[in-house]
């Protein structure tokens, strides 16, 4: 069946023009996700049984498929492996030449084929179903071979593929991509896998820093202002001074070592600003910010980091169970290792253009066909202009 959207059609159409290319684009992604739109509304029980078996596998899930499919199975391995399960690819053309020996009857096997009828998964999943505690088939109808095998099948549905021949897995890999995903989070869900369990498994980069624990990153007492409550503004500052990296928050304490109160760099221009020299040699207890933000001991950096955002604070107390502080979580160092700035804080390279060259079409880059329903104007490919 030869895809057509608003009388186009595809594999006839010509991509000559970069509209005519953007068409064809755009046709693929919409028919993809109208696919899934579709999908969301149909998938079944069959989904939530499939995922309930993984949470109880005792061993590992085993994923197979070939070809396309089998990019989709090394996919869910991988989602799997990162949400709480444990998981492996084995491939079917490997298996029948001694890899069926890395299946034991704890684990609980995955067959990907859209067909249901790829010889090589046919091959393997007559054993996988005899010796593994269950079979799962991820196929695009319960009336295959494949599906006839199984404990379970989740099907996709007979799909139209985006590809204007009908012929290459477009629609349908995103079909079993988003299904694979769906039914790894659920597995995570009913496992009780939780932030922490996340923050293990992914210790390195950005999103590593961001699922640590505060004290990861937070500066310890030792480079931290901290004084008693019962001291004057002016004895405050004076002693509290520690070098030239400080925090720009004194930490105030009462006689049991518990914090009580904030007292920043701010609140003493404000005092100076309103001229009240008097409050400097009065209780600092009378001026400081009782009612602030803390997080306890290993929290997750990304909670405090949306408290720092939330509340638009710089400085954040870390204390322990009984309210005694452990550190503070300064904004300076959260932003040498984790990006938190906003879209609208994060400056594109326009920004620092003039006016006079915002908008200018690319050096060399004459205006093509324009068709105001497809938003921006649309430039020469820049393999046109080098062949030119």
């Amino acid at each position: 069946m030869i895809p057509r959207v608003n009388g186009h059609d595809f594999s006839k159409t010509s991509i000559a023009t970069p509209l005519e290319r953007l068409r064809l684009i755009r046709h693929v992604l919409a028919d993809e996700a109208e696919t899934l739109a579709s999908l969301s509304r149909q998938i079944g029980a069959e989904a939530v049984e499939a995922a309930q078996m993984i949470a109880d596998c005792r061993g590992s899930v085993v994923v197979t498929g070939v070809g396309k499919a089998g990019w989709i199975g090394q996919k869910w391995v991988a989602t799997l492996g990162s949400t709480g399960n444990r998981a492996h690819f084995l491939h079917p053309s490997e298996a029948v030449h001694g890899d069926l020996g890395r299946v034991g009857p704890d684990d609980l096997a995955i067959a990907i084929s859209n067909s249901g009828r790829s010889e090589e998964v046919l091959r393997i999943a007559p054993f996988l179903a005899s010796n593994c505690c269950g079979l799962i088939a991820l196929t695009g109808s319960t009336h295959n071979p494949l599906a006839e095998l199984a404990d379970t099948v989740v099907s996709i549905g007979q799909v139209r593929e985006a590809d204007p021949l009908g012929l290459a897995p477009t629609t349908s890999t995103t079909a079993m991509l988003a299904v694979s995903d769906a039914i790894a989070i659920l597995a995570s869900r009913l496992v009780g896998f939780a932030a922490s369990d996340f923050a293990r498994f992914h210790p390195g980069g950005s999103l590593g820093h961001k699922l640590a624990p505060v004290d990861r990153l937070m500066r310890p007492l030792a480079q931290c202002r901290i004084a008693p409550e019962n001291g004057t503004v002016r004895e405050t500052m004076v002693r509290s001074g520690i070098g030239a990296r400080r925090t720009g928050a004194v930490m105030l304490v009462d006689d049991r070592g518990i914090l009580t109160g904030l007292f920043t760099d701010s609140d003493l221009a404000r005092l100076l600003e309103a001229r009240r020299d008097d409050a400097l040699d009065g209780p600092i207890a009378d001026v400081m910010t009782r009612r602030f933000r803390r997080v306890i001991g290993g929290s997750l950096l990304v909670e405090a980091i949306e408290i720092l955002k939330g509340k638009r604070i710089s400085e954040l107390p870390v204390v322990d169970d009984e309210g005694k502080p452990l550190g503070m979580l300064d904004i300076t160092d959260v932003i040498a290792v984790t990006d938190i700035a906003s879209p609208q804080q994060q400056q594109s390279p326009t920004d620092s253009q003039s006016p006079a060259t915002r908008g200018a079409s690319p050096r060399g880059a004459p205006p093509t066909d324009h068709d105001p329903s497809l938003g921006e104007p649309l430039w020469a490919d820049s393999h046109r202009r080098r062949r030119a």
